[in-house]
């Protein structure tokens, strides 16, 4: 077996790289990027691998949620507000009816590469490159922005960085107060057309949650009733970028890909056949 090295995957066919045309910028970029702080550290990275862990064992069950790529235009903290309440009311009937801790791992803070069955688009008698994602070209369907602009990437970090950095003070600064999620369940009850389908177990949940309070359990003495663990994840479709996040370990020695909590490659992206 090859030793593993940081670059390898440059030595195998890659179908989604870009061509960025300008090398040298494309450089000077990533160059820059290996001097940005993480986006994540290792020690978050353990701590989900080993919920996943549970997942496995059937100890937890696993929600992962979001965009199929995100996009510089539809960037809000309203809009990162949220989605994160959706997934946090998710979880909670999930715990609930699955009597098991969920592992919240958002598809957020990162994903915004497509992959693309074909390099091309053609609109009429006009064939440009297709559309690859807000952090490699525009969606516009005009020569200037469908060239890949490395620059890019630096309004992808600072976006993904702006998300994290959100979603952070949403999991700690007590916007995640189980009493709230369960309030934002009851309001969306209200207003849905299935309100008889899911009023019944809303009303469970509340009986559960005024036993645990008569109890002294709830999140005025327990900070863990009103915080949570939020992981990011991302598809690792553009290399280069992901190359330039991934960093040594200071505790372990270890290579991390520091651009999110869990990266993967799919298979349409890796075309095993």
């Amino acid at each position: 077996m090859k030793k593993w090295k940081i670059n390898s995957w440059k030595n195998y066919p890659v179908k989604h790289i870009p061509n960025y045309g300008d090398e040298k910028e494309l450089n000077m970029v990533l160059g820059k990027i290996k001097n940005f702080p993480p986006l994540v550290f290792a020690g978050e990275t353990r701590h989900l691998k080993q919920q996943l862990a549970d997942v496995v064992d059937g100890k937890a069950f696993l929600l992962q949620g979001g965009d199929c790529a995100e996009s510089f235009a539809e960037f809000n903290p309203d809009n990162i507000r949220d989605y994160f309440k959706v997934m946090l009311q998710m979880s909670l009937v999930l715990t609930y009816s699955a009597s098991l801790p969920v592992v919240k791992l958002g598809r957020v803070a990162g994903q915004f590469s497509k992959p693309r069955s074909a390099p091309t688009e053609k609109q009429g008698d006009i064939e440009l490159p297709s559309y690859l994602g807000d952090n490699i070209n525009g969606i516009e369907f005009t020569e200037k922005a469908r060239k890949p602009d490395p620059k890019r990437l630096f309004k992808a970090y600072s976006q993904a960085a702006s998300t994290l950095n959100l979603i952070r003070a949403f999991c700690h600064g007590g916007f995640a107060d189980l009493k709230k999620v369960h309030l934002w369940n009851l309001g969306y009850i209200k207003k849905s057309l299935q309100a008889k389908k899911f009023k019944e177990l809303e009303d469970k949940i509340a009986d559960a949650l005024a036993f645990m309070d008569a109890c002294g359990i709830n999140s005025d003495f327990n900070r863990r009733l009103k915080t949570v663990n939020f992981w990011t994840s991302h598809e690792a479709l553009l290399l280069p970028f992901e190359e330039s996040m991934t960093r040594i370990d200071s505790t372990t020695g270890e290579y991390h890909d520091t651009s999110a909590h869990f990266v993967w490659i799919g298979d349409r992206t890796r075309q095993l056949n």
